[in-house]
């Protein structure tokens, strides 16, 4: 299970047109209820140009692993245990 951080990447992991990847903007408790939530921004694949906010656990149900732009393409920074 990925632990998100502002500023950084992350991939679901899908193939073909579900891919995408997104960028953590920020990281902050609910004010209302107090749980994590995160506000995020797509950069590529099927959430480009859109921004939303979710829980930190619905990012993580979405997010497979953290990645980062090597010059053209996303790469694969870390591994997870479920791979």
């Amino acid at each position: 299970m990925i632990t998100p951080r502002a500023g950084m990447f992350y991939s679901n992991g899908a193939y073909g047109r579900t891919w995408g990847v997104r960028m953590v903007v920020e990281l902050a408790p609910d004010p209302e209820t107090g749980e994590p939530m995160l506000a995020f921004k797509g950069v590529a694949g099927a959430c480009r140009r859109k921004t939303g906010h979710c829980s930190v656990a619905a990012f993580q149900e979405w997010a497979r692993y953290e990645v980062a732009l090597n010059e053209n393409s996303w790469q694969r920074v870390g591994r997870t245990d479920d791979t």
